[in-house]
């Protein structure tokens, strides 16, 4: 079973941090973020690839994974010829795919049970299912509305007060199946959240959402990515060193220069 890591972002939204810097590996606390998203993935035995869809500095990243040595995991390389959108992206990733695909958004920090995700992507024989997660402030998100069996009614963009029926939205973690990416045309920008997943819709096919109410978080603004730091040592994430130190605690890399007057 493959998984697809769409990492082909510039990271805009990071700058300064990605101004020279790939987005998949800005650090969390002393590790490329990219290296979380591979741990999740392999908590899922069957998944034997993981494939990185590169666009921004695809050198940088394939210096640093290799083909996955020391990581448990086999890495493979598809550089997009030109941005294609989440969309194209997969198309161009898995056009050769006959199985099952894990999809990840490349910002994506979270601890959801993968094996569970799937379990009820085949159960319910799904042609995709797609990972929820709740908010707090529902309009500042475009939100995902289900009917009582889970299955996805419709997509809400940026919805009014009036609009408002759930607060769910798609934390970018997607199982699909190859046989309904020939809708996504070849070579062309095409987003995966406006185009593709309302053709399940429309086309009345089996697509269900699965609900997660742990730990979900986008690194993409400077504000979450220090917040993710926050999380992590407070122990809302769990992370090397901080996942079984006692609290309160301090962690100093040996590398790190404080300076004199600091308060730790």
């Amino acid at each position: 079973m493959k998984a697809i890591l769409l990492a082909g972002g510039k990271g805009t939204r990071l700058r300064p941090l990605t101004v020279h810097t790939p987005k998949p590996i800005v650090p969390i606390l002393n590790r490329p973020f990219l290296y979380y998203q591979i741990d999740l993935l392999k908590q899922v035995p069957e998944i034997d690839e993981v494939i990185l869809s590169l666009n921004y500095q695809p050198r940088r990243i394939e210096e640093m994974f290799g083909e996955g040595e020391g990581l448990g995991v086999r890495i493979r390389y598809v550089v997009e010829p030109m941005p294609l959108g989440t969309g194209g992206a997969v198309r161009y990733a898995g056009d050769s795919l006959t199985e099952s695909v894990v999809v990840f958004n490349g910002d994506v920090l979270t601890q959801v049970d993968l094996a569970a995700v799937l379990r009820l992507h085949r159960e319910r024989k799904a042609k995709a299912t797609i990972v929820l997660t709740p908010v707090e402030n529902p309009r500042a998100y475009g939100l995902v509305e289900t009917d009582e069996r889970g299955n996805i009614q419709r997509f809400l963009e940026k919805p009014g007060d009036s609009e408002i029926t759930c607060n769910t939205i798609n934390a970018g973690i997607y199982v699909l199946e190859p046989d309904t990416f020939d809708r996504i045309p070849s070579d062309v920008a095409w987003s995966i959240e406006r185009s593709y997943f309302p053709s399940l819709i429309e086309r009345q096919e089996t697509f269900v959402g699965y609900v997660y109410h742990g730990y979900w978080i986008d690194i993409g603004t400077p504000e979450k990515y220090t917040q993710v730091h926050r999380d992590i040592m407070d122990g809302r994430y769990r992370a090397a060193p901080f996942a079984d130190a006692p609290r309160p605690h301090q962690w100093i890399s040996p590398d790190a220069r404080i300076e004199e007057g600091a308060h730790v």
